[in-house]
């Protein structure tokens, strides 16, 4: 009942404050800290009104019907503390991440983990108090659960989908998802161009305090924003199940943005797509924001978006949401973006691919040998092999299109869209995706197989950056070399779409070609 508590005070404090400038850190380990204080404090005095003041505070900021009668936030009313709760430090630090916002292509309310990714805590906290009430069902009124009929202008899968949804029509409202997920994905995808947003930038690694997106008109619905609910989803699951006494919250995020959850390495942040996709499955989604897009519409008859919309057309939004959001984000890897390793400036001009492209070619780094498996060892990783690929060889830039950790992230090297350097005389026909490691005689984790195996390619093929037939090489099969490893490059030929029939290239002009004639022209990129 103390975490309990204690949340619904920080909840509070964190909606009547107005935004201000933090004088700490954006950084999850601030705002541990300040709960851990709250914790603290709460023991020490024994509020018995904690939860009454966070509806008391919360009457000063914008009210949210849907969470109001999800998770019963004004159902009492309390005075303001007699002091403030935190030092002026933390409470610097809370103005800023009071409320998930994007103004002028910079986001808000956001916060950098110890595994790299950034985190919205509006949804991550509206989970956690979801949880500690027990994952509660709210059953919907029968008359707002009519099936839906046919809807045009929609794609096979969707219609599919839609006739599925027929004898499945939302009757109940999971309050877990609704708070952090269904709503705003929902909402979402009302919107005339709807998607999922981008990655963003800060300003520094070591102390960041302002994050800027990388595409400035990006949907509401960023990585940091999916990421937060995402946390939320898994973290509220957890302690809904839990049982009592709750330990602390401070001690379970401490553990959840660490090693993992009770010791657990696969329960932690750097896995939260992977756990997120056990957890939630696409036609469980789709009921979820077509009830609560229901619920909120009976909450608020005159919401602007939701205003004489019918049951087909929700269940239209929530069908297309759900399908975009369980395939471009939990079915897709996690990319940690050039600035979040600390990449140098390209040199020069970035050639352009000729998209979709028709090969995947693996590569192990060698050097360095170990795995890396922390964020910290990755960046820094991607940063020697930059200066080598640069001052050593001369290159552009790093060479790979991508860099597999195994921390669970995938880091962008040149990316989808410029030619690599990665595999002579073949960098312009494919993308060259390397494990960290030397896999001469020992394998990557699963994990890390699995990205390059399904989930990049997957990623790729969706966005239409690989061509559905495209073939799997490793860099021996085309280059007078060891890579990717003995172990590696076994495993790598048991692989669906492996090509085994391609050697290594030996000249750079076919044997019969008339010795007057001039070898082919190939693009620079290539030679490197």
């Amino acid at each position: 009942m103390a975490a309990w508590g204690v949340l619904w005070i920080l909840l509070g404090f964190l909606l009547w404050l107005e935004p201000g400038t933090a004088a700490l850190p954006l950084l999850m380990d601030s705002f541990i800290q300040a709960l851990a204080e709250l914790e603290q404090k709460a023991l020490a005095t024994k509020a018995p009104h904690t939860l009454a003041w966070l509806l008391s505070a919360q009457d000063s900021g914008p009210q949210d019907p849907l969470r109001d009668f999800l998770l019963q936030v004004r159902s009492l009313k309390a005075a303001e503390p007699d002091a403030q709760p935190l030092s002026p430090e933390l409470q610097g630090l809370m103005e800023e991440v009071a409320r998930h916002r994007i103004e002028d292509g910079q986001e808000y309310g956001v916060m950098l983990a110890p595994d790299g990714s950034t985190v919205a805590m509006e949804p991550l906290m509206a989970g956690l108090e979801a949880g500690l009430q027990g994952h509660r069902v709210i059953d919907l009124p029968l008359e707002s659960t009519s099936s839906p009929g046919e809807v045009e202008g929609t794609s096979p899968d969707v219609e599919a989908a839609l006739l599925d949804a027929k004898a499945k029509s939302p009757t109940s409202v999971d309050s877990l998802l609704a708070v952090t997920l269904a709503k705003d994905l929902g909402l979402a995808f009302l919107q005339s161009h709807p998607g999922l947003g981008a990655e963003g930038c800060w300003d520094q690694l070591s102390a960041p305090q302002i994050f800027t997106l990388l595409d400035p008109k990006s949907s509401a619905l960023t990585t940091a924003f999916l990421n937060g609910a995402m946390d939320g989803v898994l973290l509220g699951d957890y302690v809904s199940q839990s049982p009592n006494p709750q330990p602390p919250l401070s001690h379970l995020l401490s553990q959840y943005y660490g090693a993992g959850v009770t010791g657990k390495p696969g329960f932690r942040s750097n896995f939260r797509r992977q756990n997120g996709a056990a957890l939630i499955l696409a036609p469980t989604l789709t009921q979820q924001v077509w009830g609560t897009l229901t619920l909120l519409q009976r909450l608020e008859p005159m919401h602007p978006q939701l205003q004489g919309m019918s049951q087909e057309q929700l269940a239209r939004v929530a069908t297309n949401a759900s399908k975009a959001f369980t395939e471009a984000f939990l079915g897709c890897p996690a990319i940690h973006p050039r600035c979040r390793w600390g990449a140098r400036p390209y040199r020069g001009s970035p050639t352009p691919l000729r998209l979709p492209l028709g090969f995947l070619y693996v590569h192990h780094t060698y050097v360095p040998a170990p795995p890396c498996t922390e964020f910290s060892g990755c960046a820094a990783n991607m940063r020697s092999m930059q200066r080598f690929h640069q001052d050593t060889n001369g290159w552009d830039d790093i060479g790979y299109s991508f860099v597999v950790g195994s921390d669970g992230y995938v880091y962008q090297g040149r990316g989808w869209h410029w030619v690599g350097a990665h595999t002579r005389g073949h960098n312009s026909r494919g993308y060259g995706v390397a494990i960290v490691g030397n896999y001469t005689a020992a394998l990557p984790t699963e994990a890390a197989l699995r990205t390059v195996r399904e989930e990049l390619p997957r990623c790729a093929l969706r966005a239409g950056f690989l061509q559905p037939n495209y073939s799997v090489l490793g860099h021996r099969q085309l280059v007078r070399t060891d890579c990717p490893g003995d172990a590696l490059f076994g495993v790598l030929s048991t692989w669906p779409h492996f090509a085994a029939n391609v050697k290594p290239r030996t000249t750079r002009r076919a044997p019969w070609r008339p010795r007057r004639q001039p070898p082919p022209i190939l693009p620079a990129a290539d030679l490197q």
